[in-house]
């Protein structure tokens, strides 16, 4: 039976939430909490980045400015972007005010539950003192964890995002990542649609952020799942590419 634009639309709503029972979820039965971060191993390559108002050449931009001349670019110029606007933008986009538990903090973007089911990912092609390769932010410590290095990273993530060439054209991509069970612990079978939301809310951010460095960047939701996932180093299953989003100067 082929199922019909209809019953996918089912997605959009929040009927299912009037089928679930939420004293039955993870939560309500008393399982500990997923963790705030993904782990990593102690001896892992870590890379400090520049804490908040410490970064150079960070121009003030009035909100009104940076709403108005928010736009999608799909052309971005051969300059690289510096480490401290790298701070800035994964800062803008996942950074840390407050942590109030070991599985609770309070970002820079909202979250539903405050569960912040994401993990960001960065394909790095052209930051200045850092090398080319897949890194991945860790917000708690605001470091880079250095996962692999590569020399056809471009062309891989060109081919995994479906060959839009002007991907691997970038200075940095953003690729966020669900770890869905973060949401799952507290809403059970109402999480599909509030992860999608929340990566609406961290993309949303680095338009904003990318304004005041002279960069753009450009929304990008359609991508080769199994590719895109391999090339993090990810499962698939219990983590799996959301969304993404290239960075360069404009």
């Amino acid at each position: 039976m082929t199922a019909s634009k209809e019953q996918y639309r089912y997605f959009l709503k929040d009927s299912i939430r009037l089928t679930i029972d939420f004293s039955q979820t993870d939560q309500s039965s008393g399982a500990a909490p997923p963790p705030l971060e993904k782990p990593y191993a102690a001896d892992s390559r870590r890379i400090g980045l520049a804490p908040l108002h410490e970064w150079r050449n960070i121009s003030p931009i009035d909100l009104v400015s940076a709403i108005e001349n928010r736009r999608s670019h799909r052309q971005f110029t051969r300059d690289s972007l510096t480490m401290d606007e790298l701070s800035f933008l994964l800062w803008a986009t996942q950074g840390i005010r407050s942590q109030a538990s070991g599985s609770t903090a309070f970002r820079t973007v909202p979250s539903a539950g405050c569960r912040h089911a994401l993990e960001t990912y960065l394909c790095i092609l052209n930051i200045a003192g850092l090398e080319p390769g897949v890194y991945r932010y860790l917000p708690v410590e605001h470091q880079l964890l250095v996962l692999s290095q590569e020399k056809d990273l471009s062309q891989r993530v060109i081919a995994a995002a479906l060959q839009q060439s002007f991907v691997g054209k970038a200075a940095a991509v953003f690729v966020w990542t669900t770890i869905p069970y973060r949401m799952e612990w507290r809403y059970g079978l109402a999480s599909a649609k509030v992860i999608a939301l929340d990566a609406g809310h961290v993309c949303q951010n680095l338009y904003l952020a990318s304004a005041a460095i002279g960069a753009g960047t450009c929304a990008v939701a359609a991508y080769h799942q199994d590719l895109m996932d391999e090339l993090l180093g990810i499962d698939g299953e219990s983590e799996f590419t959301l969304y993404l989003a290239p960075v360069g100067k404009v």
